[in-house]
Order: C-alpha cells, then structure tokens, then sequence
C-alpha cells in the first residue's frame, strides 16, 4: 500500500473535521478551560459610582490648600455620609463610595488630623486615587467573546458580574482502547514476551491535558471479535475512539480489519514515527487507530486526534510555531520526522534542542519526560547548522 504525504493527510483531515458540538451550561466553578458559548455583555457600569482605590480623605480639590473639617468616614461597604460640601471631606476607605461634591482622594500619609480638622501636608493631583464610572467596565460592553477559552482572569469576570453558571460547548469524548496479547497492564503479572502497558495511561493523560473528556477502556487482545466489540461498544458513549497496535501489516493486526469496516480516510502516512496510522469516520464519530509503539502513539495522537478533537471545539490546543535550532541536526529519515526536542526561550524567541534525547526505535517513551514540542522535519535527508530556523509543535 502507498504511503500518502503528511501534508496530503492532513488536507484529507481537514477537509472531514467535526462540526462545533452542543452546548451545556455549567457551575462557575466547573468552567475553567471551557469555551465559551455566548457572548458575555456587560449589564452595568463598573464601578457604577465614583469609588476609592486606597484609603484617605475624599475632598473637593479647591479644598486642599484649606484646613478642612471632618464629617464623618465610610468604611467599605458603607456609604452614611454620601454628600459633602465646600470645606468637608470624609474618610474614606479603599472600595467606598466617593460621597457626592467630593473628586479627588487625599492619601492618609498626607494629612495630619488635629481634633477633626483635616490639614494637608502633601498635595495630589486633582481626581487622585478615585476610579471612574466605568473604569473596569461599561454598560454594554462586550466583556467575553464566544470562543473564549476561560481561563482565571474570565472566572473572575464572571464572577463580578453575579454570573453563577455560563453556557459553554460541550467537550469531545475521547476513549482509549490499547491492543495486544503481548500487553500486561500495570497491576497484571507479567509472561515472558509481555510488555507493561502504558499507550493507554499515556494518551489518557494526553488527552486530558489538552482539554478534552477522556476515558482509559484498557486493554483488548488480539482476537478481532474482541477488538470489535470493545470499539464499538466505545462508538455508542464517544466521539472519538483511539486505538493502539494492530494498523500495521503482521498476522495478528486485527485492528485495521475493524477499523476497515468504516468509512476510512487514509491508512499509511509518510511520516516517521507513525507510518500506520489510520484514520476513519464512523457516521459523526471518529475512529483514530494509532501504532502501538509509546513514542509514535504520542506523536500521532498530537497529529491526528487532537485536530479532530479540538474542531469539536473550535479551538486550538496544539500551537504551531517557529524556533531556532541549538546545535547541528543531521536528518537520516526520508519520510517527515517529528522529532522530540527541549524547548526554551531565551532573549525572545524559542530554542530547540535535543540533548539527552535517545536515538533509536520509536518505543522510546523516556524521550517524552518533560518534553513540551515536536520539530517538524520535512522529507529527505539534509543537515541543519545551528541557528537554522525550524518548525515545531508546542502541545504544553
């Protein structure tokens, strides 16, 4: 079977991305890193009343240079004295009202108070430490555009305009199925010829991170009608079901047989690791079967789930960007590689490295540890010098 281009199967992948799914309204509390559904537009001035930002003396600023008797003082929260008139201030606390006839704010490090006489010893500008009508915000101004990803700043918004619960669009479904009879997960004893499973906490973990609602439905064999049935009983609950091993050629890679019973996109990518992957629609689902090596899951869950994934969304989770190569990089690999790096910013741009990554097969999981990018190489075989500018993919 022919390989297609990387650039070929994302063309193919784009061209059969979800529609934006429902939306659902959630608790304030439960809304960080949602997207936002709707427009928030403010229903009222913030502050709506001329307020201090520190403590001190609201004054008339044709005052300060009198000896200015003291009326009364408004804690927070309270606003007794709302007016005063030429030659009266009030004290007044940080987040009180300014009392009517008042402008301008005197620090309390200012004044000396004798009795309740108020004499300024150093002068400020006339308006000082009084926030505006409207400082923070205006009455219908839009506040939170839809498409929002919320983020703390957006809860505290939010919150100050009393709003408890906010429609957000629904999160994709992403269930995790790993294959193989020579798979033992982490509590299971493990035969000679077995390997400890770890696709599956992986991607979970993976996918979880990117924002997505993730189910881990472990380990099935290699007997196709098992295969089948836990696919499509994760079909019925998921928008997208990822699977791991089984796409390639061997005897026993019963996965692209199920995965073949659907409407399939493409299997077999030019691109290293992760040749195999194999993408399929099932009706408005998805199904992403992945190679069972760590490192070439990871890579291709990033590539080809993820795009699915966040189109549901209508987001980005993945950024695609530019960086400067560290050190000399010789590319021994044909196909297009993605390759591993550290990542830095130094003196306003990002740096890429690969020191202390391992060379070898595509099972080399340790090379992910605290891995926050791929380098994306293009076909063929060249040398980069450092300083050369390259391409990668920020996923952290």
């Amino acid at each position: 079977m022919a390989h297609i281009s990387f650039e070929e199967s994302q063309r193919i992948l784009k061209e059969n991305l979800p529609e934006v799914k429902d939306i659902e309204k959630v608790f304030l509390d439960n809304a960080l890193n949602r997207i936002l559904a709707q427009d928030i537009v403010a229903k009222y001035d913030n502050p709506y009343m001329p307020t201090a930002s520190m403590d001190g003396y609201a004054i008339k600023y044709d005052d300060i240079d009198k000896e200015i008797k003291i009326i009364g003082k408004n804690p927070a929260g309270s606003f007794e004295f709302n007016k005063i008139s030429n030659g009266e201030t009030v004290k007044t606390f940080t987040g009180s009202f300014m009392p009517e006839g008042s402008d301008t704010l005197v620090p309390i490090e200012n004044v000396e108070v004798i009795n309740d006489r108020l004499i300024i010893k150093e002068k400020v500008e006339k308006g000082y430490s009084v926030r505006p009508v409207g400082e923070d915000f205006k009455k219908g101004e839009i506040l939170l555009k839809k498409g929002t990803i919320i983020k703390a700043g957006e809860i505290g918004v939010l919150a100050s305009l009393g709003i408890s619960s906010v429609y957000v669009v629904r999160k994709p479904v992403v269930s995790i199925i790993t294959t193989g009879e020579e798979i033992a997960d982490i509590n299971d004893e493990v035969r000679l010829g077995q390997i400890r499973s770890s696709n599956n906490y992986t991607l979970n973990a993976l996918a979880r991170s990117l924002g997505y609602e993730s189910h881990n439905l472990g380990i099935a064999g290699d007997k196709k009608n098992e295969i089948k049935e836990k696919i499509l009983n994760a079909l019925d609950s998921s928008d997208i079901v990822v699977t791991t091993g089984g796409v390639s050629v061997g005897d026993f890679d019963f996965v692209k047989e199920v995965t073949g019973e659907f409407d399939v996109l493409f299997h077999g990518v030019n691109i290293k690791p992760g040749q195999w992957i194999m993408v399929a629609r099932a009706g408005s689902k998805y199904i992403v079967s992945l190679p069972g090596f760590p490192y070439s899951s990871f890579v291709t869950f990033l590539l080809y789930v993820a795009p699915i994934a966040d189109s549901f969304e209508n987001k980005k989770s993945v950024e695609f960007l530019s960086a400067t190569l560290r050190d000399d990089f010789k590319k021994v690999f044909k196909k297009t590689q993605f390759v591993a790096v550290n990542l830095s910013f130094e003196n306003g741009k990002y740096i890429v490295d690969i020191r202390g990554k391992k060379s070898g097969s595509s099972a080399i999981l340790t090379n992910l540890i605290t891995t926050k990018a791929l380098m994306w190489l293009d076909e063929g075989l060249y040398e980069l010098k450092a300083g050369s500018e390259v391409r990668i993919i920020k996923f952290y």
